[in-house]
């Protein structure tokens, strides 16, 4: 995932709210959403290269994940496996994070959203920006309260355009009937997901890429031949089902197909 914006314990019938993009290679093999072959009652799309995922769900039970950009490149194990492995688990959403403590530097730069059905919490390995010449590898967690978040490849709730922008439109969202009828209408949620305008270069953060990849990275939707947005998901979560549309797009954006799945 490269932009979430959720809402947590802000609608009378969805506990959770999220909408999500998901920007990677489109050389790199995918699965779409669907139940997984080797833990039926995880749903999910999954990363064909490792098996990880960025977005899956075990009934109620989410995880998502992010990377962090700040070069140089960091090495480490596959963060997918970071939601594979809380939404196959059965342990409550601190205690799973608190125990990814010791390992987190071993793994690729992450934000990890966790939620146990219960209780939504965040967790990174990159918490801080670090000095020259330094990894700055380390871990930090802490639990959501109610309200809109966001994050994108950067800190928790980091002002950045395409993530401020997703947010807002997810709280008129929830204000809509569009949210309150039997059955949502996404549509709104997809179209700001679809968004490809670029941020004003006076708003864009400085990760360290230079300029030019900034304003390439700014849209909420990337559309390119090499890479790009790869799905856009909207998930709700009430107290007895949970819902997952997830939107798949191909090499400069072509539109590969949708699935809906109800757990």
């Amino acid at each position: 995932m490269c932009l979430i914006a959720l809402a947590w314990r802000m609608h009378p019938r969805y506990r959770l709210a999220l909408a999500t993009n998901r920007d990677e290679f489109h050389a790199r093999p995918t699965l779409p959403l669907a139940a997984w072959h080797d833990a039926p009652e995880v749903v999910g799309g999954r990363d064909g290269q490792h098996g990880g995922s960025w977005l899956a769900l075990r009934g109620r039970r989410l995880a998502a994940v992010t990377n962090v950009r700040r070069p140089p490149e960091r090495e480490g194990h596959s963060r997918g496996a970071l939601v594979a492995d809380f939404v196959r688990a059965d342990a409550g959403t601190h205690e799973a994070l608190a125990a990814l403590a010791a390992e987190a530097p071993r793994y690729r730069p992450f934000n990890l959203l966790a939620h146990d059905g219960d209780t939504l919490g965040f967790a990174t390995n990159l918490p801080t920006i670090p000095a020259d010449g330094e990894d700055g590898r380390d871990f930090a967690m802490r639990p959501l309260a109610p309200g809109l978040h966001g994050i994108s490849n950067g800190a928790l709730d980091a002002p950045w355009p395409k993530t401020e922008t997703l947010i807002a439109r997810l709280d008129d969202w929830l204000a809509s009937p569009a949210s309150t009828d039997a059955k949502p209408d996404f549509e709104p949620l997809f179209a700001a997901l679809a968004d490809t305008t670029p941020a004003q270069d006076a708003r864009l953060p400085d990760t360290g890429i230079g300029l030019d990849l900034e304003r390439f990275l700014s849209p909420a939707f990337i559309r390119h031949e090499n890479y790009g947005t790869r799905a856009s998901s909207v998930v709700l979560i009430a107290d007895d089902h949970a819902l997952i549309v997830e939107r798949r797009f191909g090499p400069g954006g072509v539109f590969e197909g949708e699935t809906r799945v109800v757990v």
